[in-house]
């Protein structure tokens, strides 16, 4: 639910300095899902930059767009790029790495794979944050519609017991919290299935593993809350 809350005000201060950043998603005809996004920035002065090109207020120093075409898995089928505004002509070129994405999915992993196919002097750093923040815009777009027409069709959104996407990512959806205790129940106190696996194999509450490492299944002297996933300390 929106509220009515803002930022509270400020001293009086001057203008300097914009960035937008738009993100839409689209279910296509041909049941593939398009992410797009952009991003611009502009001053509120004129500048002239070291190779003498030249920005009056309002226009932008970088204008960046993104295409990510998903399907319901969230693997990327394409990927496209235009860089329209930039400090220096040379910049163009950062946008054709992007098609290094093709075949990878959003998800675990995600960062690694926009750094494999763009990062450092391969790439722009502006397209590479859009990307970055474009994983969110996906999972926004696509599970949550599939639930959604589920949901109109009189069937499960999820599946009782199987976590979902933000199940532990947030404080909303802390598996310790309130919210998980109302909603899924049967969730409480979950945690990811490689931990469970490394818990096992410790084999008791208290146990001294190799390489004087520790691993501590309870909550941690004096905190009411237990550990997310457990505590590893050196000994």
């Amino acid at each position: 639910m929106e509220t009515t809350r803002s930022l509270p005000p400020s001293v009086e201060r001057k203008h300097i300095h914009s960035r937008h950043v738009e993100s839409h998603g689209f279910l296509r005809a041909d049941g593939l899902w398009d992410i797009e996004a952009r991003i611009k920035d502009t001053k509120t002065y004129f500048t002239r930059n070291a190779d003498g090109r030249e920005r009056q207020p309002g226009e932008a120093l970088h204008h960046m767009e993104v295409r990510l075409t998903l399907d319901d898995t969230l693997k990327v089928f394409n990927a496209i790029a235009i860089i329209a505004g930039s400090p220096f002509d040379e910049c163009s070129d950062a946008a054709n790495p992007v098609r290094g994405l093709i075949g990878a999915t959003v998800g675990p992993g995600w960062r690694k794979a926009i750094d494999e196919a763009m990062g450092g002097v391969r790439g722009c750093t502006h397209v590479r944050e859009l990307i970055l923040a474009m994983a969110t815009v996906a999972y926004q777009t696509i599970p949550n519609y599939r639930a959604h027409e589920r949901r109109e069709r009189g069937e499960p959104t999820r599946t009782i017991g199987k976590p979902g996407h933000q199940i532990g990512k947030c404080l909303g959806w802390d598996t310790d919290g309130p919210v998980v205790a109302r909603l899924t129940p049967e969730l409480v106190g979950w945690r990811p299935q490689s931990w469970s696996r490394l818990f096992e194999h410790a084999g008791a509450r208290d146990k001294w593993m190799g390489c004087g490492v520790r691993v501590l299944l309870g909550p941690l002297p004096g905190r009411r809350r237990r550990p997310p996933v457990g505590h590893v300390l050196m000994a």
